[in-house]
């Protein structure tokens, strides 16, 4: 299984209106087919945002920094896969599909060591349809160009 880089960006809204925009990674069929990533792991950063919700451009930074290196760490060996990236809404979420989430807590932990601590949150499901992810998916058809 080779993972792709493609993503594409969509716009939605939250429940009280403020714009979200969605990161969705796209050609992952091979990896929802295998059957070996059946938890969803969804790391939560609130932020004070600006007047439309979103993070102010020092923000913006630091958590494109973490994601990165994130990203990297789960993704080396193909422990877990960031499927979907949503901002706004005073809030910037990171979806994760994993193999294992014991062992993405650990690597989460040994990652984020380094840093001062993050007003992160973790909520995890066994997931094995990927339902967060084909819904989210569904949003390719309005994907900006």
């Amino acid at each position: 299984m080779k993972l792709s880089n493609e993503w594409f960006t969509a716009l939605s809204e939250s429940e009280n209106g403020r714009l979200i925009t969605i990161s969705g990674r796209d050609e992952l069929t091979e990896f929802v087919q295998s059957g070996k990533f059946k938890e969803r792991v969804e790391i939560t950063w609130k932020y004070e945002g600006d007047d439309k919700g979103m993070p102010t451009e020092a923000q913006a930074e630091k958590m494109e920094e973490i994601q990165e290196i994130l990203r990297k760490a789960m993704e080396k060996d193909k422990l877990s896969i960031l499927t979907g990236v949503y901002t706004g809404g005073e809030e910037k979420i990171w979806v994760y599909y994993t193999r294992t989430t014991r062992v993405f807590g650990e690597r989460l932990n040994e990652v984020l060591a380094p840093f001062e601590q993050f007003p992160l949150t973790i909520y995890t499901e066994v997931d094995p349809e990927w339902g967060e992810y084909l819904d989210m998916y569904e949003m390719k058809e309005w994907s900006l160009e």
